[in-house]
Order: C-alpha cells, then structure tokens, then sequence
C-alpha cells in the first residue's frame, strides 16, 4: 500500500512531504521509503498563518480565508508526494496546519488544524485523512504527540534499557521506549520556536541559520534563569504544549523580566542553551541510553554540539538517517504510518502517551475519485444518476 504523509509543523515554515509503501510480513510493518521533498512557504504565508497564532486576535473570516489557501498548498504537496510514489496511491495524509492547542488545567480541551481537506482530495484523487487529533482529545487524551506511535514501532526490539526519539521542530518532544514498559511521550519544551522568535525579532529573518549567531554568543545567566521558570517544564505528563505558550510575546516578557538589555548573540546562545538543557534533562530523568532525533533542528550544529555534551558519558546522540528514516522527513513519514494504521481501523494515539482513556482510531476521511461520468457504474443506483426519490412503505 502506498500513502503520501504530510506535515507542516509548529515553525510553520513550510510542507514536509514523504510518500512510502507498506508491506506486513508477519508481525513486522515494512517501510520502504520512496521519497521526500520540503516545500518552503512564501514569506507572505508564513505571515498569514503568524497572524492567526496565539496570542493574535482574529475573525472569522481571517480562518476560512487561511483554510482554504493552506489546502492549496497542501494539495500542491499532495501531488508532489503523488508523484514520488510514481503517480500511483492509495491515501494521503494531510494533518493540516495546528493554529491552536485549547489546554485549560493540564487537560486538552480542543484542538484546531488548518488546511481544507477537500482540496486535497480534489487534487490528487484519492481518499485523504485528516483532523488526526481531535479522536484522540475527545477521548480525553492530549491529541498530541501522534509520532510516538511511529517511534514505538521504530524502536522496538531495542531491549529492556531505555530508548528515546527526540523531535526537534518548533517544539521538542521526546518519546521513551523500553521493552516490557509502557511507552512514554510528550512535548519537553520549546525546540525552534522561541529561536525562530527571536530570528523575526533581532535579525528579521526565519531562522538563526546553522546556529551562527547562538554559537557567537554566551549564555545569560539571568534570562536562563528566568526561562527555566517556566512551569510547564515541572508539569507531569501527559502534557502537549506549542504556539500557544511560546510565542514572540512571550520571549518579550522574559527579555523584560530580567531588567538589563541582553545582546541579541547572547539571546541566541540563551535561547538554544535551554533547549538543550530540557531536553537532557528530561533524557537523563528517563535514564534512556541512546537518543534518536530528527526535525528541524538536528540542522543546528550549536545544538546538536550542546545536546551531546550534555549527554556524554550517559546517552548517546544519532539521527533518524541511520535508522533510513531522512530526519527531515520524519514526521511526515510518520503521518503517513499513522495513515495506514487508520485505513485499516488499527489505532494511532497511545493512552500511556496522550493519557486518553482508549486508544482511538485517528482521523476522518475525506473520499475522492474520478468525476462522475454518466454510464459509470453507480454502486446501488445503477449505470445512472437518480432522477427522483421515493419512499417505500
């Protein structure tokens, strides 16, 4: 079975798009990638979907408009992954663009994602899943993170010693894995976003590239101190967090709390300085020996460097790349995982990870295919379309 997977993540920079083929041999899910590709979004995009981000106000109308341009995009993905699959699929998956993460008192209330499904559908011509969180929530689950399940799989057979996969993109979510446990997972902390904040603040730009201005600057004790604060980070799972937290505003609100200017190379450092301490320390908390990471962010050699010195002598750092999963494809291929477990009625959230009380099946369909043609067969209404109804008695 062939499933393109889609994902546009909380950096919002862009589609990550994977088509892959599936095959079972007995109690072994085969993967066979068939390729992926990035597709960047325009600055004014990128601006759009800012502009609906916690903790802008907006209408409506601001919502329908963006739902209906990012499902162009998607679509436009779609047929890209349609055609590294060679022009033939069996699904899409389209999860859509996350512009909101309702969470009142550790509970995930609602979910919202962007992206008209039906566009998708119209474009490539066969079914395409969406809304993959919502089952999962109302549930009374966090709807979030969905990758674990990929993880699970990925890593089994690893043993009773603890393993983890670590996502870097907007947000860094780690997912533990050990033989005979159930698997953990949750969302640690900030990953890019408070940096890419930063990058729109200080340098006008998306993103500080390579690390090259985290790596020039030094650490600024008070403002680490003022970020480690945070309460989120102490908050037991399961907990999901994004955009709706870590925002420019809130960067700001720390950058003012610390009463002195701080040098924009000293942000960076400070900025990636935290993430690399979150996510070592939630490692180390979980004692897990090996780290597999992927996302965005392995492209930031600053973190990377800091990550595995944080790690030494304890856990061991490698990407996804090794396993033959590209790190910048991950999620993408994992939604595509998540698409196949769906098609055939296979759940795709963990309770032990999102803290649902059942594992649910994910998403909704969207059916497609061929325009009607008249002739065509028609299932139960025969070779035409109906002209009248009537009721039997």
């Amino acid at each position: 079975m062939k499933i393109v997977g889609l994902m546009s993540g909380t950096s919002y920079d862009g589609v990550d798009v994977a088509a892959a083929e599936f095959g079972v041999e007995g109690d072994t899910l085969w993967l066979r990638p068939l390729g992926h590709r990035g597709l960047d979004y325009d600055e004014e995009l990128r601006a759009a979907i800012g502009a609906v981000l916690p903790p802008a106000t907006i209408t409506i109308e601001d919502v329908c408009r963006l739902d209906n341009r990012l499902g162009e995009v998607f679509a436009e993905a779609a047929a890209v992954g349609v055609e590294l699959a060679g022009h033939e699929v069996d699904a899409v998956v389209s999860p859509g663009q996350t512009v909101f993460h309702w969470v009142e008192g550790g509970r995930a209330r609602g979910t919202l994602q962007l992206g008209s499904v039906a566009r998708v559908a119209a474009r490539v011509g066969v079914p395409v899943l969406g809304d993959l969180r919502s089952a999962d929530v109302a549930a009374g689950g966090q709807g979030a993170p969905l990758v674990p399940a990929f993880d699970a799989l990925l890593l089994a057979g690893g043993g009773p010693v603890p393993r983890a996969a670590l996502n870097l993109g907007g947000i860094a979510n780690l997912t533990v894995v050990a033989a005979g446990a159930p698997v953990l997972g949750y969302d640690v902390g900030p990953a890019n976003a408070l940096l890419d904040a930063a990058a729109r603040r200080y340098l006008d730009a998306p993103c500080d590239r390579d690390g090259a201005r985290a790596a020039a600057g030094r650490v600024h004790d008070a403002l680490l101190a003022e970020l480690l604060a945070e309460p989120y980070y102490a908050a037991p799972a399961p907990k999901s967090t994004g955009k709706e937290l870590f925002h420019a505003r809130y960067l700001g609100e720390r950058l003012a709390a610390v009463g002195e200017p701080v040098p924009a190379d000293d942000v960076f450092a400070t900025l990636t300085e935290l993430t690399a301490r979150v996510v070592a320390d939630a490692c180390d908390r979980h004692r897990v020996v090996e780290v597999v990471a992927a996302g965005g962010g392995v492209r930031n050699p600053t973190l990377r460097r800091r990550l595995a010195a944080l790690g030494a002598g304890r856990w061991r750092l490698r990407t996804t790349d090794e396993l033959g999963i590209p790190a910048q494809a991950k999620e993408a291929y994992a939604f595509a995982l998540l698409g196949w477990l769906s098609w055939h009625g296979l759940p795709g959230a963990l309770p032990s990870v999102t803290g649902a009380t059942r594992a649910t099946v994910l998403g909704s369909w969207t059916p497609a295919g061929p325009p009607y043609r008249a002739g065509s067969p028609a299932g139960a209404v025969g070779t035409g379309a109906p002209r009248r109804l009537r009721v039997r008695r």
